[in-house]
């Protein structure tokens, strides 16, 4: 398939990376039409060095942030130029070299043959690749990614906090990028605004690259940051995806199912600290009622769980590849 009949973008994010960004550059397919660089306010040699690529290679543009804003501040940065360049397919290539643009076709394939509106890296299918990730960073990647699916709903997907992605256009321009993670919350919280939109996420396995380059995520916004956004995410979306824009039998399970487990303990724990007290045995009824309400509440939310996991957008809101797109944005 010609590529190049198609307008694809590609957005680097940089910050500290004046060892890679000349490399990554480089290898960048020739049927990307635009490579728009944001430099982040790094305080290296990056802008120079993407300025003086630019002389050889006019696909490329720089913007420059004045101060450090985060890499999702920069992609939002990046994403409305792409947009307003008309691109059909904007993709997303850390500057640091851990994402290799050989892969770029196998990324986009899915959205030029409309089976997704949106598609991802997935470290997780190649083993070998894999034995390469440090292996703190391997079970924390594990973790989060467990934590991100319960939060945005795309429970049919794996390593969701990758970074390596591509978008169609049409689904880009109808996000809230104002509204998007300016941090390294980034990806989940673009995930969580796609849900909404009811768009098709799509796994594409490809490997990571892990040279000498340190990683700015620090453990502690990991372990103290993300876990407070991720619980106001997931609670986000199922206040909007089952109270404010649908009512379905997942909101019945969810107003049935959590009073019953909240009685079912509370009173269980009234009641056993009342006849404690006294010193006698509670009646059998006043056992039973507290014990069936916990275990009523847990099948409910079986179900509510069972629903939530088949919820997840199968099909591409999308148009065919060529049709025009609407580009409003709610």
């Amino acid at each position: 398939m010609d590529l190049a009949r198609f307008k694809v973008a590609v957005v680097i994010p940089a910050y500290r990376t004046e060892r890679e960004i000349q490399a990554v550059l480089k290898a960048i397919p020739d049927f990307a039409r635009w490579i728009i660089v944001v430099d982040d306010a790094s305080p290296d040699s990056n802008a120079e060095l993407v300025t003086a690529a630019s002389r050889r290679d006019k696909r490329i543009t720089l913007i420059r942030h004045e101060k450090n804003k985060g890499v999702g501040a920069a992609m939002i940065t990046g994403f409305k130029k792409a947009l307003e360049l008309e691109s059909d397919i904007v993709i997303k290539v850390d500057g640091d070299g851990q994402m290799d643009p050989a892969y770029i076709p196998a990324m986009i394939a899915p959205l030029i043959a409309n089976e997704a509106d949106y598609a991802k890296g997935n470290r997780f299918r190649d083993f070998n690749s894999l034995r390469q990730m440090p292996f703190v960073r391997r079970i924390g990647n594990l973790g989060l990614s467990f934590l991100s699916k319960a939060a945005t709903g795309y429970w049919n997907i794996f390593d969701p906090t990758n970074g390596y992605f591509a978008i169609r256009a049409g689904v880009l321009a109808q996000l809230p990028l104002d509204k998007l993670d300016k941090g390294y919350f980034f990806e989940t919280s673009m995930l969580a605004h796609l849900y909404l939109l009811g768009a098709c996420v799509q796994d594409v396995a490809i490997p990571a690259r892990y040279g000498n380059e340190s990683s700015s995520l620090s453990i502690r916004r990991a372990l103290f940051e993300f876990p407070f956004k991720l619980a106001r995410t997931f609670l986000r979306r199922i206040a909007l995806k089952y109270f404010i824009f649908d009512f379905s039998m997942m909101s019945i399970y969810l107003l049935t199912g959590f009073p019953l487990l909240f009685f079912g303990f509370i009173f269980g724990i009234i009641k056993w600290i009342q006849y404690s007290q006294l010193g006698v045995a509670a009646p059998t009824g006043t056992v039973i009622l507290p014990t069936l309400s916990v275990i009523l509440a847990i099948q409910i939310l079986l179900s509510a769980i069972d629903f939530d996991l088949n919820a997840a957008p199968r099909k591409a809101i999308s148009k065919a590849m060529g049709e025009s797109a609407s580009r409003q944005t709610p």
